[in-house]
């Protein structure tokens, strides 16, 4: 399946990039900024469309730099991408908003928490990460993304005919695809790609993975310092776990909660892509 036209807006940024963004929900409605996930892009939302209507949310996903359809910023970090935000917002005329990050996604909805408090209304972190920079934080993350980020860091030649063969296999093979993804994944997330019947999955991956060094550079950006701590945050803040996530441990959304002041854990039955059976939940509280 293709983009339609609402995943496929532009706007210009920064020094005349083109940052690519999707948009789903209530056109009209309270607007969300989502941060997508790693090895992911602008359509990781895509399943929320119903849901933000029911919300009257109108949900703004853009991909970050490099990925997707938008230009690279090579040497990028969090903080940069909270100027694009802020600069794509400004074309649309939205002053106030909130916004939700899942996986890698969540340190850039922290990001902009920090770096835009005056119109940050409220966000959600959905099975984030704490700051890789810190001792201890890497080794606890998954092997592939270990693997992934020291290539990306050091042999990028390597990875990036990873990233391009994984996105010829999510456009040339998408049901065999999203059914291999599956098998690699806990109980509770190969659920949710079987119940979408394999079909988001690998269409999001091979818009995701279509520009390998991009992919590369969300890898190597990660591991920058966020330019800020989460005990800096000072606007409200919903933390979600997975209660079966095998990706992020349970102990990570515990101690972002712990040490963002005021923040509101959630820790609900599911696996890492806990966000799709609780999205009316997620945006009803970020309304």
């Amino acid at each position: 399946m293709t983009a339609t036209a609402a995943e496929n807006l532009t706007a210009r940024v920064g020094d005349g990039r083109t940052m690519c963004y999707a948009q789903y929900g209530a056109p009209d409605g309270t607007v969300v900024v989502n941060a997508h996930g790693g090895l992911a892009c602008r359509l990781d939302v895509a399943a929320a469309d119903a849901a933000a209507r029911t919300a009257g949310v109108r949900l703004i996903s853009p991909d970050r730099p490099g990925i997707g359809g938008s230009d690279p910023q090579p040497g990028r970090t969090l903080l940069h991408w909270t100027h694009d935000v802020a600069e794509m917002l400004d074309q649309l005329g939205v002053e106030r908003f909130s916004a939700m990050g899942w996986s890698m996604g969540g340190q850039y909805a922290a990001a902009l928490a920090w770096a835009l408090p005056d119109r940050l209304k409220r966000v959600a972190i959905i099975a984030g990460a704490l700051p890789l920079t810190e001792a201890g934080v890497f080794a606890q993350l998954p092997a592939f993304d270990r693997i992934y980020t020291r290539l990306s860091i050091r042999a990028p030649w390597l990875v990036k005919p990873c990233f391009g063969a994984m996105a010829l296999g999510a456009r040339a093979a998408p049901t065999l695809y999203g059914r291999l993804a599956a098998g690699q994944l806990g109980a509770a997330d190969a659920a949710v790609l079987r119940d979408d019947g394999y079909g988001e999955f690998p269409r999001m991956s091979a818009e995701a993975l279509r520009r390998p060094g991009g992919v590369v550079e969300d890898y190597r950006a990660w591991m920058r310092p966020w330019g800020f701590g989460p005990e800096q945050i000072r606007i409200p803040v919903d933390v979600w776990g997975g209660l079966q996530d095998d990706l992020v441990k349970i102990a990570w959304p515990r101690e972002l909660a712990r040490r963002i002041p005021g923040a509101t854990l959630h820790e609900k039955p599911g696996g890492h892509f806990l966000a799709h059976l609780y999205y009316p939940d997620i945006l009803a509280r970020l309304r």
